[in-house]
């Protein structure tokens, strides 16, 4: 598998919200600790990493629904699976097994998906009516690397605007932890994503290249993807889209994109921008609109899909999906609406001597 060359022929699909999945089976403390964690000592509930280790058929679950509804990349399931972000439960020690069992989790459900598949296609090859359908293709594993909840630029104390609550070290060790997990679980790629700290991105980075370095092992492709925070387009670190870009191409990335924060419709003037300066794929899920007073989001999946259509009408994209209130639905309409259309072309650069 060469997720290169899928690029080149078509507009891959990313899948969407885990944790809008996950809020619908509308799980209690007990469900979330599980036997192994019964005794914990501090509240688990809402620790959805956790639920790889002690739901993991409702992950597997969540990860065959979006394949079915079209997408050829899964995240894993592994958003805060970084000891720095699982300190909020004292479940540091946890990092590595979360981050291997949630990868093993979307290689189960790829593994489970192509097999019905296979099945289903078998069935329809030696049916007098005719036919077989068209292969199920091939599907990614994208190991998630969220952006902390401590970040490297912005002090959490207003009276002390130079103090951090976190060092570049601590960033990067605690990044290399969760890749080997995810290496370790068979991830096909690695995202960086929701990146509102540049400095946090680039702690992933070196991790990741320092990883494979030190480890004499080729290195996995790696997609990025940044978060605009609002209508001013920058970063929460103050960072244009552009600057962004130009602090972290030195990775050489597959994709770099953008997700979460902003509605498709928000998105679209920062996904054309980015498509213009992006020497490599470029990647946009947007969340299904804006939340509402409640916090949800009302964004119905064709309102989302026909937003993502135009993108890729208009050349702008290499992979599309979806990020918070999206749901198999939005990804399957996605999916259809954007199949029809040619992937966006990488530019080509003019060298100057």
């Amino acid at each position: 598998m060469n997720i290169r060359q899928d690029l080149e022929q078509r507009i891959l699909i990313i899948d969407g919200a885990m944790g809008t999945m996950i809020q619908r089976h509308k799980l209690e403390e007990t469900d979330y600790r599980g036997d192994r964690f019964r005794d914990w000592h501090t509240d688990v509930k809402g620790n959805n990493d956790l639920l790889s280790i002690t739901q993991p058929d409702i992950i597997v679950d969540i990860h065959k629904q979006y394949l079915a509804a079209g997408a050829d990349i899964i995240e894993t399931n592994t958003f805060s699976s970084t000891s720095i972000a699982q300190a909020d439960y004292d479940m540091q020690s946890l990092a590595y097994e979360l981050n291997v069992a949630s990868a093993k989790c979307a290689r189960k459900a790829i593994n489970e998906y192509q097999q019905q598949q296979a099945a289903t296609n078998n069935a329809f090859s030696s049916s007098p009516f005719g036919g077989g359908r068209e292969g199920a293709g091939n599907k990614y594993v994208a190991g998630a690397i969220g952006p902390l909840n401590k970040t490297l630029s912005l002090s959490p104390d207003v009276n002390n605007p130079g103090y951090r609550a976190v060092t570049f070290d601590e960033v990067a060790d605690a990044y290399t932890e969760q890749i080997k997990g995810l290496v370790d679980g068979g991830v096909d790629l690695l995202l960086i994503e929701t990146i509102f700290d540049t400095l946090n991105a680039k702690a992933a980075i070196y991790a990741i290249k320092k990883f494979f370095r030190d480890n004499k092992i080729a290195e996995l492709p790696i997609m990025i993807s940044g978060t605009i925070t609002d209508a001013s387009g920058r970063t929460l670190s103050g960072q244009t889209l552009e600057a962004f870009y130009t602090s972290v191409r030195h990775a050489k990335p597959l994709s770099i994109g953008l997700n979460c924060a902003l509605g498709a419709s928000e998105m679209r003037p920062h996904i054309e921008e980015l498509s213009q300066i992006a020497e490599c794929y470029t990647s946009a899920y947007p969340n299904a609109g804006l939340p509402n007073a409640f916090g949800e989001y009302d964004e119905q999946p064709h309102e989302t899909a026909h937003i993502i259509e135009e993108w890729a009408k208009e050349g702008f994209v290499n992979i599309v999906g979806g990020c918070c209130g999206t749901t198999p639905d939005h990804i399957k309409h996605i999916a259809d609406e954007v199949r029809k259309f040619k992937p966006r072309e990488l530019p080509v650069l003019e060298i100057t001597v």
